[in-house]
């Protein structure tokens, strides 16, 4: 009684731990875009050998020598994968430990196909796991990871309240590692497209997804760290070796999260999230959604998945090729007649039609500015076959504008 008196005459209220909290500072607008945006991310589970690359044994049980001078009963984290090299084993052990000068890994260890890979190896994909995807309609379409479907035809699709439900797999791009799942349900929730064109090193980036295949509905928050990365990867459904005009991120990124979503302060869907940058801290990727738009509307009109073409080969310019090649601009796409074994415009493409020519510098696309953020490559990478745009070039010192209609990219064409 004697508190309740005290804490009547001051005027205060009982304060509960939650309000505390939120009177310490929690980011409501945060919290507010997790609570609206996380039940249109799901969980898809591959079944055993859907992966492409899995390997038809198992790889052996690795066990560290007993000369290494480790702690007594120091043991190896319960699921750590094999270690690929000096470096990641180095990762696994005690703070501050050193491995002894010549150590070598055994010669007969087996490592899982993949591992060490920035998709996160072979966790879950291929031995049956878990992979994430994003609700784009409400009658069920949902776009993921080529590389977290496989070769599978069907998947579980588990919705954020726990429903499970069956998804077919519509359609796999191998150019930039997006697929599509689509599930026979109404009214789900889904995600507002963002655009990623427009996205600043700096700005509040969400990943949401099931990090380890095990906790489903996990956010993470941090900024987007840098634009317009590329990687190498290896073991995965893609034709080609690299990904290309990644978003890369300090958002929490791990295996499982593959196909999760990216967003930005707002809640919309900025990109999908695709890789890690393998034991390295605070580096993952994700594609940026304005590369799906195009492909999600063919898959919400039941139409095979098909990308433009524009049919020249070109230079991307900075300020040092500027300099060396004496051009009037230091950005934008310089159709280089500099290979004489190649022509910079393919005859009867939608360049050679549009009329380009080589020594052509394509500066915009569709009013957009072919620059570092934006290149040729990925601004047409908006588009579908089909769709005419407006790209405005510098000739001779004279900028005019032609109008190209962009054809079906062929499926043989590398880079």
């Amino acid at each position: 009684m004697a508190l309740a008196g005290v804490l009547g005459i001051t005027g205060a209220a009982l304060i509960t731990p939650g309000s505390a909290l939120g009177a310490q500072g929690d980011n409501e607008t945060v919290i507010d875009v997790i609570e609206r945006v996380t039940p249109a991310v799901v969980t898809i589970q591959t079944p055993v050998g859907s992966f492409a690359s899995v390997r038809s044994e198992e790889p052996g049980d690795f066990q560290l020598p007993d000369d290494l001078g480790l702690p007594e009963d120091f043991q190896l984290p319960e699921g750590t994968e094999i270690p690929g090299s000096l470096e990641d084993l180095q990762q696994l052990l005690p703070e501050g430990f050193q491995l002894p000068e010549g150590f070598q890994l055994p010669e007969d260890l087996q490592l899982p196909e993949g591992f060490g890979d920035p998709f996160g190896g072979p966790q879950g994909f291929g031995m049956g796991g878990s992979g994430s995807g994003v609700i784009v309609s409400e009658d069920g379409l949902i776009i993921t990871n080529g590389h977290v479907v496989g070769n599978a035809d069907s998947v579980n699709v588990i919705l954020d309240d726990g429903t499970v439900l069956e998804g077919t797999v519509t359609g796999v791009d191998t150019l930039t590692d997006f697929a599509f799942v689509d599930v026979d349900a109404e009214d789900l929730p889904t995600v507002t497209l963002g655009d990623s064109s427009g996205i600043k090193v700096g700005q509040l980036a969400i990943a949401i997804g099931n990090p380890l295949g095990r906790f489903p509905s996990s956010a993470a928050v941090g900024i987007v760290s840098g634009l317009d990365r590329s990687i190498d990867v290896f073991g995965n459904s893609l034709s080609g070796s690299r990904l290309n005009h990644l978003i890369q991120t300090d958002a929490a990124i791990n295996s499982g999260n593959s196909g999760g979503a990216l967003f930005d302060g707002d809640g919309s869907l900025i990109g999908i999230t695709t890789a890690e940058a393998g034991v390295n801290d605070g580096i993952g990727f994700a594609l940026p959604i304005d590369l799906a738009k195009p492909i999600i509307e063919q898959a919400k009109a039941g139409e095979p998945i098909s990308r433009p073409y524009v049919g020249v080969v070109y230079r991307e310019i900075d300020a040092q090729v500027a300099q060396e090649e004496s051009l009037p601009v230091t950005e934008g796409a310089w159709i280089a007649d500099t290979d004489e074994n190649q022509e910079p415009i393919v005859a009867g493409s939608p360049a050679d039609e549009a009329g380009l020519r080589a020594g052509d510098i394509i500066t915009s696309v569709d009013g957009l500015a072919v620059d570092r953020t934006n290149p040729l490559d990925l601004q047409v990478l908006r588009f579908a076959p089909g769709d005419e745009v407006t790209l405005e070039v510098l000739r001779d010192g004279e900028s005019l504008e032609l109008s190209a209609t962009l054809g079906t990219r062929p499926a043989d064409l590398n880079g």
